[in-house]
């Protein structure tokens, strides 16, 4: 079961109360059960129920034995109407948030994949808002009971099911658990605006790596774009396979980057982000920016020939398979179409889009999105190693990824 409303709707004072609740939700138990007796009971069935949150939705599921469909039915029905989200469950939620903010600048990888995303979309974007200290800290029990008494409404939820069942039998019974339950209004969509990140460097100095992590971002598209379909195939020339540009050129001939990849991101309901990454050593980060700037430049100087394309669509169909080759994946896709209001059909459309586009076309897409001097180029990494100083390349912005303390902690002590 999918329900509308996820993080990007929660307080920006609370930040994480999502993560918190898909948790709990869960692990919390009921009304009539802690969650640990849950786990008991399920695990003496093979069985599981889980909850979720993302960025849009919420989500609770079950899998089981057909024969444990009776036992293990009514907990997934319990735990959707009646949850407890019992307070040691949400502190130990909390905890594991807590380490996570102390530790989320550890990795290199980590640190460029965050804050890159808030170059993209804004700090202060829903899509980008990073949980901290004082956000979680703020969470309490009422606000999970209250989120969920407002967005867990029957007519806020999809259901999907499959398996070894009679169709009429399980919708009687989806009927008999759903149609008595009263509707009521549920919070409307929140209303987010988009921009366009500013261009420039900037960077962010990690003094114990030998390595940089670039990332060029700027906002993508959506799937509902006509040009969805040319992009794909513009991507997969690009920076999407072992045979894309970025990589023969970047990798394979230069020996510049440990991986490199990218391209123009699209969700299905707001704009995604049109990233290019790339690993370098520390003493070849400038040349690898300019080298990355370079194959962007040569997308539009050199399009892309008709064999090109071919290889690049062949890529997309021989894989496509893959992405739907069961009847759980086929059904979840079909669940986001439903969820996102796209047309039942929209997974047949793709193929047969994709088969249709044309060098011309991906030409035109290329000279339409790619701009690279319209980029904010994050740089991660270690100066002192650098080729050359990274304002060779133009004025640099540092950015700031210092850990605010925990509420109540002493001037200056660190927040881990």
């Amino acid at each position: 079961a999918r329900i509308r409303g996820g993080s990007i709707a929660e307080p920006a004072a609370k930040t994480g109360m999502l993560d918190i609740y898909g948790e709990v939700w869960r692990t919390g138990g009921t009304t009539t059960r802690t969650g640990d007796q849950l786990d008991d009971y399920l695990e003496a069935r093979a069985a599981r129920v889980e909850t979720g949150s993302g960025d849009d939705s919420t989500t609770i599921s079950f899998n089981c034995l057909k024969q444990s469909l009776d036992d293990v039915f009514p907990i997934f029905l319990e735990l959707l109407r009646q949850p407890a989200f019992r307070e040691d469950k949400i502190e130990l939620a909390q905890t594991q948030l807590y380490t996570g903010i102390a530790r989320r600048n550890d990795s290199i990888g980590q640190i460029a994949g965050r804050e890159a995303l808030r170059l993209a979309y804004g700090k202060d974007n829903p899509y980008a808002r990073i949980p901290e200290f004082a956000t979680v800290a703020a969470v309490t029990r009422q606000d999970l009971l209250d989120w969920h008494q407002r967005h867990v409404q029957p007519n806020n939820i999809i259901m999907g099911i499959w398996g070894d069942f009679s169709p009429a039998a399980m919708e009687a019974r989806l009927r008999r658990a759903f149609d008595s339950w009263a509707r009521s209004a549920v919070p409307p969509e929140p209303k987010i605006e988009f921009r366009d990140p500013k261009p420039g460097l900037y960077f962010i100095s990690k003094e114990d790596v030998n390595q940089s992590d670039i990332r060029m971002v700027t906002l993508g598209i959506t799937r509902r774009d006509p040009d969805y379909f040319a992009v794909q195939v513009m991507n997969e020339v690009l920076g999407g396979s072992f045979s894309s540009r970025l990589i023969k050129s970047l990798r394979t001939e230069k020996g510049l980057a440990y991986a490199v990849g990218g391209g123009i991101g699209a969700a299905f309901d707001h704009p995604g982000v049109f990233r290019v990454s790339m690993g370098t050593k520390s003493g070849s980060t400038v040349e690898a920016i300019q080298g990355l700037r370079d194959e962007l430049g040569r997308m539009l100087t050199l399009p892309p020939a008709a064999e090109e394309v071919q290889r690049a669509k062949d890529s997309i169909l021989n894989s496509f398979v893959f992405n739907f080759d069961s009847k759980v994946k086929v059904l979840a896709e079909r669940m986001r179409y439903e969820f996102y209001g796209y047309p039942p059909d929209f997974l047949e459309r793709y193929r047969a889009a994709i088969e249709k586009v044309t060098a011309q076309d991906v030409g035109r897409v290329a000279r339409k999105y790619i701009h690279p001097g319209q980029f904010a180029v994050l740089v991660v990494g270690n100066a002192a190693g650098f080729d050359k100083p990274l304002s060779t390349l133009g004025a640099v912005t540092n950015v700031d990824i210092a850990i605010p303390p925990p509420p109540g902690a002493a001037p200056g002590k660190p927040a881990n």
